[in-house]
């Protein structure tokens, strides 16, 4: 008796549980896209499957007390029961059907993107995002391995005439246009990644080696978080992005902004020293190092390159030094021999030529001129 009072005050436990969380804090976010749907099939899911678990329970609590432990009492033996089996098995073929119902009817959906959709491509790699958009032909030029390079981050072959007006999104940051379907087509350049927008209940993996698909239509303005959910490395927490959902004229403005893969070796301003900090920049974000490293003085996994040059830091084993050219130069060819305090020796080493970490080096030190 006791043993089922006690399953029987799990059991209660559990509900209410379940139904405080949902109520209070264990549930999406906003929806902020078309996809109400599937917050429709996970909460059937929830419901089918609590009203399985109740009943169970409660069998399992009346089985505890009708066929508990009695003196001079016998079981009795019995080879099957065809009538309880035949039910068992309508029972779970119904509760099977339900549960596959509304998942298969949402992914039915998610395959078939609209027709009108605003085509994007998302790149995944250590630790961070990077966008491409065919240009005026609708047409995205071709990629290959062998292209990819500092210079040429996306891999576009560079004898493709369609790829020469594809836009690119050298950052994590992605501007889209609202109540507009986006059919977002996804890759990795080096490890399993996975793009998740919670708001958007939109999520799938980027395999190195495939292309993956997903669509969606945000319905919210606003700036939402891209996340990527699947372990990719010691930086993981730290590969996010930023999707900003707002009006058809600011994202046409926004992307009147954008460089095309034409015009890359021709965006840099005249002045050969501005050329070299638009070009560190550029490589700054193309290699993913503001992903540990901010440009604003906020906390990072890495330190901040906001006021970096030229100050005196303290190493982690209490030595202290001057940031100066030749200390930054050293940091980034050998990043692990030199650590400042409180951070961890985890940054790898790029094989940067000279001329690349010249270019690294000078765009940080016009972080300290640009705040002063």
């Amino acid at each position: 008796m006791a043993a089922s009072i006690v399953f029987a005050l799990f059991t209660i436990m559990v509900v209410f549980f379940n139904y405080y969380s949902i109520e209070n804090q264990f549930w999406f976010p906003e929806l902020a896209s078309n996809w109400g749907d599937m917050d429709t099939a996970t909460l059937m899911t929830l419901i089918i499957s609590g009203i399985v678990f109740v009943v169970l329970s409660l069998f399992i609590c009346y089985c505890l007390i009708r066929f508990r432990h009695r003196e001079n009492s016998k079981a009795e033996y019995q080879i099957g029961n065809n009538k309880v089996e035949g039910w068992l098995i309508a029972l779970t073929t119904i509760g099977v059907i339900a549960l596959l119902a509304p998942g298969l009817m949402v992914y039915s959906q998610l395959i078939n993107e609209p027709e009108d959709s605003l085509r994007i491509e998302a790149i995944g790699e250590q630790w961070t995002w990077s966008f491409r958009l065919p240009g005026a032909d609708n047409t995205f030029g071709k990629t290959n391995p062998k292209h990819f390079g500092i210079k040429n981050s996306f891999g576009l072959d560079p004898d493709d005439k369609y790829a020469q007006d594809d836009i690119l999104i050298q950052s994590s940051t992605l501007h889209l246009p609202v109540n507009q379907p986006i059919a977002l087509s996804l890759r990795s350049k080096d490890v399993l990644h996975d793009f998740y927008v919670p708001q958007f209940r939109v999520k799938m993996d980027l395999v190195p080696g495939q292309l993956t698909n997903l669509w969606f239509e945000p319905t919210v303005e606003g700036e939402y978080e891209i996340l990527c959910a699947e372990y990719c490395g010691l930086q993981h927490t730290y590969m996010r992005g930023l999707v900003v959902v707002e009006s058809e004229e600011k994202y046409k403005q926004w992307l009147s902004e954008q460089i095309i893969f034409a015009n890359t070796s021709l965006n840099l301003p005249p002045d050969a020293d501005k050329q070299e900090i638009v070009s560190g920049e550029m490589l700054s974000i193309r290699l993913g190092c503001t992903a540990c490293h901010s440009i604003d003085g906020s906390n990072g996994i890495g330190p901040s390159w906001k006021g970096v040059a030229g100050e005196e830091r303290t190493l982690s084993n209490g030595e202290k030094v001057i940031a100066d050219h030749y200390y930054l130069e050293e940091s980034i060819v050998s990043p692990n021999s030199k650590v400042l305090q409180d951070y961890p020796p985890i940054m790898p080493s790029y094989g940067l030529s000279h001329e690349e970490l010249d270019q690294i080096v000078e765009y940080i030190e016009t972080l300290n001129e640009t705040n002063e």
